[in-house]
């Protein structure tokens, strides 16, 4: 039985009197509620029960998902709950689009706009973190997304480099996490009303960074996973009063309308979302869709400069020629030698349409080959832990294709693919080489029910030796 403090329940009576409040604390104590999405991106079929589905989230189901299923190593279902994923439901994104999740980990909402995405335009995933950003790094990698920058700065780092630069910015802000009180006990034990304000204070903060690095007419989608008025309708209505957005409305059925009352009595306040627990979706959920004005002067780029994601770009060929300066070292193309190791490693695997032109496209830093989804002079000053397609490592004559390109070809149908039997599968995930009856040669996919999830190399004897990662065996 979880202990709520006094304080809270006092705030709570205040603010929806004593019959609603008692519903709240009521749920409190109840189970959490379990859903999984369901990956758009990627090729294969889900044995996870689908009868249940998540009000108004496309591909999304209540239930359980073990980590050691093959549905989850290979990127075809993500565990979320379920009144989270209506966040990156509500921002309108559509493929083409450069988007920011400024807080991103530990990449729920961040999977969820890369498929909106669908492989076209640009996603940045921030997180301040660098523990949390790793999660987040795996997780965007396990998906399958080409077209992502994972960063590891904090919201000042990214606005002096991406100034009125993008179409929607998702803030999923840092906050008191009321709504995580059946799910942490931590929540409960450093809850207080000094922290929701310390809270609120931070989130302006974050919010003032986001709006600079926003397109006029561009789309801010502002959530929390919290109850407290001073962290959400205060929140919005201080940047409605200070920045003059436009409040749009979200269609989320069970949801509760935002309270204008909570903030400066502004009717449109009740577009906003409340999901509160004891209506049945999931945990505690704030969420906002905001419009910022059109035509407003926006922040000029650095040196008059403008940057646009590397996919499909024309003149990428041009910048791309000789060494640049990167992010941390040089980058240079490989070499004609370099390059017949690569398409020799990977050759005869089918490619998504958004990557057709990577040839073209290919980097070198030190020995690590990718296909960057940004310009990597726009991201000078910035810790990157991954821009784009990580295709390999080139080693002594030879070349090991990565863990996210296998991943990302599980997006389509392939012909070089080892599928394991369930005995086998867990063999490959603790880290042993196999022997199968195949009798192709060098590098194929590996996958368990037909969903692709690692690379392995078949010798001419049928030993399939394993690539799965070392840091995710188990």
């Amino acid at each position: 039985m979880i202990e709520i403090p006094d304080q809270f329940k006092e705030k709570f009576t205040g603010l929806l009197g004593q019959e609603e409040a008692g519903k709240l604390l009521e749920s409190l104590a109840e189970p959490s509620k379990k859903a999984y999405r369901i990956n758009s991106l990627k090729k294969g079929a889900v044995a996870y029960p689908q009868e249940e589905v998540v009000p108004g989230i496309p591909n999304a189901y209540y239930g359980e998902v073990s980590g050691k299923d093959p549905e989850w190593t290979a990127g075809m279902v993500y565990s979320q709950d379920p009144a989270a994923m209506f966040p990156a439901q509500a921002i309108p994104v559509k493929p083409g689009d450069k988007v920011l999740d400024l807080c991103a980990a530990p990449g729920g909402k961040s999977t969820a706009l890369a498929q909106k995405l669908q492989g076209e335009g640009l996603l940045v995933a921030n997180e301040i973190s660098p523990s949390r950003a790793k999660i987040l790094r795996e997780n965007l990698e396990r998906w399958g997304v080409a077209n992502a920058v994972v960063t590891n700065c904090d919201s000042f780092a990214l606005s002096a480099r991406f100034p009125g630069f993008f179409d929607a910015i998702l803030v999923d802000a840092p906050c008191s996490g009321e709504g995580m009180f059946r799910k942490s006990e931590d929540a409960i034990k450093y809850w207080s009303q000094e922290n929701v304000d310390l809270c609120a204070d931070r989130q302006r903060e974050i919010l003032t960074e986001a709006v600079k690095m926003l397109k006029p007419g561009g789309y801010l989608l502002y959530s929390t996973c919290t109850f407290s008025p001073e962290e959400d309708e205060e929140i919005v209505s201080w940047l409605l009063d200070e920045y003059g957005f436009k409040l749009l409305p979200i269609a989320a059925e069970k949801a509760a309308p935002g309270r204008p009352e909570w903030g400066n009595g502004d009717a449109s306040l009740a577009n906003c979302a409340r999901f509160w627990p004891q209506d049945g979706i999931g945990e505690g959920q704030f969420v906002a869709s905001l419009q910022k004005a059109a035509g407003e002067e926006c922040f000029a780029a650095e040196a008059g400069e403008v940057f646009s994601p590397v996919r499909k770009s024309e003149d990428k060929k041009k910048k791309g020629k000789g060494k640049n300066k990167g992010n941390r070292s040089s980058l240079e193309r490989p070499s004609k030698e370099e390059y017949g190791y690569i398409s020799e490693a990977i050759a005869g695997f089918n490619w998504p349409e958004s990557l057709a032109s990577w040839p073209s496209q290919m980097l070198k830093s030190q020995d690590h080959v990718f296909v960057p989804a940004l310009e990597p002079e726009q991201l000078k000053g910035i810790k990157v832990l991954n821009n784009g397609l990580e295709l390999g490592i080139l080693k002594k004559k030879r070349f090991e294709p990565s863990h996210q390109l296998a991943e990302v070809l599980g997006q389509v149908d392939q012909e070089r693919v080892v599928d394991l039997t369930e005995d086998e599968y867990d063999h490959y995930l603790h880290g042993e080489s196999l022997q199968v009856d195949f009798s192709l040669k060098g590098f194929v996919l590996v996958s368990c029910r037909g969903m692709i999830f690692s690379f392995g190399k078949l010798s001419g004897k049928g030993q399939l030796k394993n690539y799965y990662p070392k840091g995710l065996r188990q």
